[in-house]
């Protein structure tokens, strides 16, 4: 397994862990776009020097970390240009509060990731690795702190975060938000 910098060959691997990481994807055309839109697109269209990719022996990205170096920049963007892909206001709405915990702690942490990897490829130590990379490629760009938030019910998840070493900032219903100092 390697680890390398994110490719736009591999978009359509990304996109498919995205929607696959937990099994199968249970999600309908619909909920898919809005997965897709609103923690995948915007990372790999816009910020592609920050994500990087774990590639299998067949040349398939399996896994990914992917993020927006400056909360302000990401917001910015994500509002005109990706929440505007929606067409009912619920989505719109929606997606703009998906990002709103960020933006609480973006001067400690203004760095924000989101991780995946398919099921078969997890408990390997691969996640582990993507987390590395991405943190030394942040650091040698200066930047402070990552952050990310967690579905508050993702155990598997949340004691992943844990044991890298990412402190919990805060519960927020359905959300855990988790950060990691980086210089």
């Amino acid at each position: 397994m390697k680890i390398i910098p994110y490719k736009e060959k591999y978009r359509d691997d990304l996109r498919f862990t995205c929607l696959n990481s937990e099994g199968p994807c249970p999600f309908d055309e619909d909920f898919s776009h809005y997965i897709l839109t609103t923690y995948c697109d915007y990372f790999i269209e816009k910020e592609g020097e920050n994500c990087f990719v774990a590639v299998n022996e067949d040349d398939r990205a399996v896994g990914y970390i992917i993020c927006a170096e400056n909360y302000d920049r990401y917001k910015e963007c994500f509002d005109r240009e990706y929440v505007a892909r929606f067409e009912d206001e619920e989505s719109r709405e929606g997606a703009r509060r998906s990002a709103d915990l960020q933006g609480k702690y973006k001067a400690e942490y203004p760095a924000h990731l989101h991780i995946d990897l398919l099921p078969e490829y997890q408990r390997m130590g691969i996640g582990h690795k993507l987390v590395d990379t991405l943190c030394e490629h942040l650091k040698s760009k200066n930047i402070c702190g990552v952050m990310l938030t967690a579905g508050a019910d993702n155990k598997v998840g949340r004691s992943f975060y844990e044991k890298y070493g990412f402190t919990l900032l805060e519960e927020n219903g359905d959300d855990a938000a988790y950060a990691l100092k980086l210089i």
